[in-house]
């Protein structure tokens, strides 16, 4: 292989690559898999809201007979596939300026011009055979790290809940920043993204114990629709108005630092939606918890109550459900 050339190329110009049978999406090293119309929608409202793609990459030939430019897909099909699919009113996407999923068609004419105007990173393959070729495509497709189940679910998953659990996890970040609840390691492996995850599913179903499976099933079932969004939106965004106004050093410098004990204190808020604390009478309870919990750490040989506390503040199984339950307790009463 000669070398690979990075090209800008707009989103008219691919779909006419296409239909003028320039472009071929069939080269017999592809697979045949077909996405879903949830990861078709996800992708299209990528490029909708300006958001990066994967790059293209495509092996360029001539045709010396017909002297014509040939263009072999090598990575990339389904994304092609969905942009033209997409072009030809075959499913609806989320658009920015519109309240719900619509088809190219229901576009107005100037986000048809920005559509397609859009431009998609593509990288030639110039001089390429088919051993360069299928080196590039398994290299390309092959995973470099082991996957946390977040993460699977993340790459298996691009729908409804999937893309909630990401918007509300991305609008928490100087949060998570400023309380040290979650590191930059934490952030980059999709750890907040399962605990917003994992937090949605408590404040709809009540107080549950931590449940991969259940978090799978989620973002399965939830895939196409997820008509509690708009009412999880609204109350995550006033438990976190309120904690956003706490002194960071109140997470940081206390057991709230843990992400399952502040995990404890987001679900009483939101039971308490109606008659939610004020921030002078919060930081008061999250004072009292830390140096409840900090002083029956401290007494040395534990027994009951006092065990209990330790165990659900800050014992090794913080996520389940005894725990959560006792959290639950402790935090309820400190802010009666």
């Amino acid at each position: 292989m000669d070398r690979v050339d990075y090209q800008s190329l707009l989103i008219q110009d691919l779909i006419a690559s296409n239909t003028d049978r320039t472009l071929d999406l069939n080269p017999w090293y592809q697979r045949r898999s077909v996405w879903s119309t949830p990861q078709k929608a996800y992708l299209i409202n990528s490029i909708l809201e300006q958001k990066p793609v994967p790059s293209l990459y495509i092996r360029h030939q001539i045709d010396i007979e017909n002297e014509r430019s040939v263009k072999e897909v090598v990575d990339g099909q389904q994304r092609i596939r969905t942009i033209i699919s997409y072009r030809l009113d075959e499913f609806a996407a989320k658009h920015p300026s519109h309240p719900r999923k619509v088809l190219y068609s229901e576009l107005a004419r100037g986000e048809k011009e920005a559509f397609l105007a859009t431009a998609v990173s593509v990288g030639y393959l110039i001089g390429a055979d088919d051993r360069d070729v299928i080196e590039i495509f398994g290299r390309i497709n092959s995973i470099s790290k082991t996957l946390n189940p977040q993460e699977k679910r993340n790459a298996q998953y691009s729908g409804e809940f999937k893309q909630f659990s990401l918007q509300q996890a991305a609008a928490r970040v100087p949060f998570w920043r400023a309380t040290s609840i979650f590191s930059a390691s934490d952030i980059s492996r999709m750890v907040e993204v399962q605990f917003i995850s994992d937090l949605a599913i408590n404040m709809i179903e009540g107080l549950q114990d931590y449940s991969a499976p259940k978090i799978d099933r989620y973002y399965k079932l939830y895939d196409a629709e997820f008509e509690a969004a708009l009412d999880l939106t609204s109350r995550m965004e006033r438990i976190f108005q309120l904690l956003a106004e706490m002194q960071s050093e109140l997470f940081r410098d206390t057991v709230f630092s843990q992400y399952q004990v502040a995990f404890s204190l987001m679900i009483v808020l939101d039971s308490l939606r109606d008659n939610m604390p004020n921030r002078d009478r919060l930081a008061a309870a999250m004072r009292a918890i830390d140096a409840q919990a900090v002083a029956a750490r401290a007494a040395g040989e534990l027994m009951g109550m006092e065990l209990q506390l330790v165990e659900a503040f800050t014992g090794g199984n913080l996520h389940r459900l005894a725990a959560r339950r006792k959290r639950d307790e402790v935090i309820r009463a400190a802010l009666r």
